[in-house]
């Protein structure tokens, strides 16, 4: 009878322990090494994507702060080398950049206006005559 628990405990074991990184990714919880392959692999991705659409690396940087300059690079200069060699002409962005990932900081949004509001602050600006230059004191 006192062996019960210990093979329902042998037995249940296995389970609990192969849900552990299912665990810790529901709680975001990652393993550093995985975490550096994966910006690795995303920083040459959008370096090259920098590169084919004809971006500046500075521009590629500011842009994707998050991503490490070192992969942003490595996929920015293999990019044009390819380029250089397959004489591959640069292709215009048709989308802005993505925003950052948020960070976890929320930031406050100003309420918007209401309907009303708006509509009575553009009948208050036609309404306003302009404003006389002012005098300038030259002498």
């Amino acid at each position: 009878m006192k062996a019960l628990p210990l093979i329902l405990t042998s037995l249940a074991l296995p389970l609990l322990l192969g849900g552990c990184d299912q665990l810790s990714n529901k709680l975001g919880l990652e393993d550093p090494a995985k975490k550096e392959a994966r910006l690795d692999a995303e920083g040459k991705a959008v370096g090259g994507g920098c590169r084919h659409s004809g971006r500046a690396i500075e521009d590629c940087y500011a842009i994707y702060t998050w991503l490490p300059k070192e992969s942003v690079f490595t996929g920015w200069r293999e990019m044009d080398e390819y380029m250089r060699s397959n004489n591959l002409e640069t292709v215009a962005p048709q989308l802005p950049p993505p925003p950052p990932p948020d960070t976890g900081k929320k930031k406050k949004k100003a309420p918007a206006p209401l309907p009303e509001e708006a509509a009575g602050a553009d009948k208050a600006e036609e309404a306003a005559p302009p404003a006389a230059p002012q005098p300038t004191d030259k002498h």
